[in-house]
Formats: C-alpha cells, structure tokens, sequence
C-alpha cells in the first residue's frame, strides 16, 4: 500500500525535568498535516539520537524504549491498514480518531450552512445588505429541496460531496427550478463558499469544485434612449399616481441611484460639492461604497416640486417614494402610455444614466463608475454600452483630422 505517513519520534528538550530527562514525543504526518502525542518515555538528551529518533546504544533502557516506539509505529501502521480497509480518507484527523478509539463526528452541511448565514444575519447593516442574507437564505433552501430531490435526505456528511453532487445540482437548478444560466450560477457560488469555509476549516480534503467550470453570460442591459427619456418627460399624465412615479424614475435616470438608495434618501444627503454647487453624497446600500453625484438641472427640478410634498416632511425623505412593487407596476403603464416597447423597470433608470446620460454624452468611465458607487471598473464596463451614434461621432472627428492631415485621395491614386 503506496503510504503517505511519516512518523517521527522527537525528545522536547523544554520539558527537561528535575531528573535531567526529556520526553520523547511521536509526530505523525499525513500530507503535511500533522498531529502529535507522548510515547510515555523519558530520556536522557545526550542518549537521544536525533538522526536515528532512537535512543542511543544497546542497554537495557535502551532496548525497552526503542522496542516501545517500534510498537507505536507499528500501531500508527496499523490504524491506516484499517482506514484503507474500511474506505475512509486518509487525513490526520481520520487516522488520529482510528489510533486512538475515538468516535468520529461527522459534520453535516446544513448546520454549517445555516451557520454561515446565521453569522451574516448578525451582520446585517454591518458589514452586509438585507439581499445578501435573502440571497443564502433562499440558497440553502434550494440545497436543502436538491438534496430531498435527489438522494431522499434533508441533510449530508460534507464528506460526501463530490463533483457528482456539484453537476447533479447544477441540473436540478436548471430543469426542475428552470432557473436561467446566471442565476444557477449564482446559487452554485453561493454553495461553493460554503465549501470553501470547510476546505479552510480541514474538514475536507479535496474541492468538489475543482473540476466543475461555469460561466456567467453576458447579459445584454436594457436602457433608454434620448428619445424615449424625453417622451416620458413631455407626457401628461391625468392621474398623480403616475406623475409621482415618473418623476422619481426620472430622478434616478439622472442620478444612477438604485431604487433602494433613492428610497433611503433625506435632506441632509444633499450638500455643497468642491465645485460649490449642490451634490447628492450618499452610500449604496447593496455595498456601502460611497456615491457622490453632481445634481443636474432635471434632478432639482425634481426635488423642488416635492420639496414641501407631506411624506416628505412626516418621513424626512428627500422623495415621496413608493414601494418598489408598485413603481414597477406602474412604470408598466408609463412605458404603455408612451409607446415605449420595453419593458421598464425602476432599475433600468440606473442603466441609462450609465449609458444614455453620461457615457453616451462624454464623461469619463472613471467618472461614471465614481458617481455609480463601484468599487471596481470592471463592474461600470458592463454599464458602458459603445452605442452607434457614438461610434458615429467619434469617426466623424477621425475622418475630419485624417482629411486635414494627409491627402488619402492622392495617395491611393
């Protein structure tokens, strides 16, 4: 049997007694994870070999000490035949419980997971948004349908998952929950950290991801064009209901705040910026980086008309806002009324100040990514749509340099 135990017999010279002897210890390693215990033997340091890890000459102590730790090899030996006979991992852990007799526990993976998210609950406000919480929340639960699903039990050693159970998930996440390819991805690696919270705990030997490979698809994000930002600016709307719902869409359309931000929005957020005009300083709830937003002439518009708006004054909110629910219920009705195809939701707002208000119209990405509150370029990338008519101005100004410059026509011919 291929082995990948060392043992190793040591004296620890800081223990030196009244006697002038030290106890010899024994080091079993089983792939560099290591556990130690005393051999109950005492030695004279200069009758130790170190390079042997035996006491030194043939005298009676001698004999009966090296015979002693030859029997706890050929124990340690033993416990490992056992470990293969039985088909249990070799790790240090497993072949210290066989060595010695002791019960092993097994750890399941839905206390660990529950854990995990009990610990974030905690956290909530903290260090983590209300969504993160939801998003394991609702991530365990599906675990936890899978596992019903698939082998009829409501819970597993972690020690037994394995790729298998990873592929077998990922399928049960498309077909019977129908999820889309990024949301079975997201729930995956929802799952994958807390394998690896037990891959850095030792509870585990091998990754069940390490072979699994997923990725997230480009998802095309729908914004509004010029046209159709102004088409909802110049609609009447007969009802309130509408007008209001317009208007605070409109808010986030020139300000790229999320609903949830625009929600938790008061007077006091509004300041005076290094520019000495009035800027919006707040922090995004979903990761609490901070946003600071120039106001637009359309955004003042806008705070003034509910400045004095009774919510506003009774809740100290900066916009009478409704729940999240309603507004897309009724951005429904705004898109219908102005013949506008898509369909829009609250968070398309935040897309198009991202593209149609900002990069479209020359601000920097840098900029851009600063006023949306990311903490990483890469992430406003995915904002940052190159449309035509961009394209369009760009060349244009190619093409009046080049024909100042060089005399193509001439050239060619």
């Amino acid at each position: 049997m291929n082995t990948s135990v060392s043992i190793l017999f040591y004296i620890k010279r800081a223990k030196v007694n009244n006697l002038g002897v030290c106890p010899i210890y024994t080091r079993v390693t089983v792939n560099a994870k290591r556990f130690e215990f005393s051999t109950n033997k005492y030695i004279n340091p200069e009758k130790w070999s170190s390079e042997g890890s035996k006491v030194k000459g043939s005298t009676e102590e001698a004999r009966t000490i090296n015979s002693h730790l030859d029997y706890l090899k050929s124990q340690v030996l033993e416990a490992e035949k056992k470990l293969f006979k039985k088909d249990i991992n070799l790790t240090s852990e497993n072949l210290k419980n066989e060595l010695f007799g002791l019960s092993e526990t097994k750890r399941m993976l839905v206390p660990i997971f529950q854990d995990h998210n009990n610990k974030i609950k905690e956290l909530v406000g903290k260090e983590y948004a209300p969504g993160t919480l939801e998003r394991y929340t609702t991530s365990l639960k599906h675990t936890i349908e899978f596992m019903q699903w698939k082998y009829n039990v409501s819970d597993i050693d972690i020690t037994k998952i394995d790729h298998a159970f990873i592929t077998d998930y990922e399928f049960w996440l498309r077909s019977v929950r129908n999820c889309a390819n990024n949301t079975a991805v997201k729930y995956l690696k929802n799952f994958n950290k807390i394998i690896k919270l037990c891959l850095a705990n030792d509870w585990l030997d091998k990754n069940p991801f390490a072979n699994y490979k997923s990725k997230v698809k480009e998802v095309e994000r729908v914004y509004l064009t010029e046209a159709e930002i102004q088409s909802i600016i110049e609609k009447e709307f007969k009802t309130e209901r509408l007008s209001l719902v317009r208007d605070i869409f409109l808010f986030s359309c020139f300000t790229g705040l999320a609903y949830i931000d625009v929600k938790n929005l008061t007077k006091s957020h509004i300041s005076f910026g290094i520019d000495g005009e009035k800027w919006i300083f707040t922090h995004r709830q979903k990761t609490e980086s901070a946003s600071k937003i120039p106001i637009l002439p359309v955004t003042q518009m806008i705070l003034d008309k509910y400045e004095n708006h009774p919510q506003c004054n009774n809740e100290d909110k900066l916009l009478p806002i409704l729940s999240n629910q309603k507004m897309n219920a009724y951005l429904k009705e705004i898109a219908g009324v102005c013949g506008i195809e898509k369909e829009l939701t609250f968070h398309i707002a935040r897309h198009t100040f991202a593209t149609t208000v900002t990069l479209t119209n020359g601000v920097p990405i840098e900029s851009v990514s600063k006023m949306l509150g990311h903490k990483n370029l890469r992430t406003t990338q995915h904002y940052a749509k190159v449309l035509d008519r961009k394209v369009s101005e760009d060349m244009k100004i190619l093409k009046e340099k080049l024909s100042c410059t060089i005399n193509v026509k001439q050239k060619i011919i």
